[in-house]
């Protein structure tokens, strides 16, 4: 139902999206559900390996990421589309200027923090620190912000996430990111607008 339904309060407190119902149990938070899953499904171990070290690092990458990529990644796409398409006008481009330094640090150190000169995040397999990463990186990409042009290490990473999800699931779950930009056709409720753009230009 809508997100701010009473049903929509029981799966998750914010009332937001990622939120899980299985059967009598919910669970909100991307990394807490993509936990749950992996072990209620018993994938296989590289996603979440059971080598502890191992599973440290994924844990690692995975508290990191959230001050680190997810604090940049999306305020682009929010610069560059849903600002303007809730306010009815385009911020300053120095805002997305001042998103996209911080965006690029993160990268350097996700760069020479996590990849290193591995194939993945945590070795020569794919782990969920990879889907959480790739997931947040094509946001930009989606908006017209190629954050992958100059670093070769980072293209290749994500050729190599793109090959192990398997190139067709990878861009159909990227479907809506990529197409993001179609949102500015779409008609906003008025009272919606009114409400939201107050909130959105802070």
């Amino acid at each position: 139902g809508p997100s701010n339904s009473e049903g929509a309060g029981k799966v998750s407190l914010l009332k937001k999206v990622p939120a899980l119902k299985d059967g009598d149990f919910t669970l909100a938070e991307c990394t807490a559900i993509l936990l749950y899953l992996s072990r209620k499904y018993n994938t296989p171990d590289h996603w979440y390996p059971s080598d502890i070290q191992k599973r440290a690092q994924v844990d690692e990458y995975l508290s990191w990421h959230h001050a680190n990529m997810r604090a940049n990644a999306p305020k682009t796409m929010w610069i560059k589309v849903l600002i303007p398409l809730f306010t009815g006008q385009p911020l300053p481009s120095e805002k997305l200027q001042e998103v996209m330094e911080g965006l690029s640090t993160s990268l350097k150190q996700f760069e020479e923090r996590f990849l290193q000169d591995k194939a993945f995040i945590i070795g020569s397999e794919i782990s969920l620190a990879d889907l959480v990463a790739i997931v947040e990186l094509m946001q930009p990409v989606g908006v017209g912000c190629d954050i992958f042009e100059d670093r070769p290490r980072l293209l290749e990473w994500r050729r190599r996430v793109e090959d192990a999800v398997g190139k067709e699931l990878f861009f159909q779950a990227h479907e809506m990111i990529l197409n993001i930009k179609e949102l500015s056709n779409i008609q906003i409720d008025p009272q919606l607008k009114e409400h939201l753009a107050p909130v959105l230009m802070k």
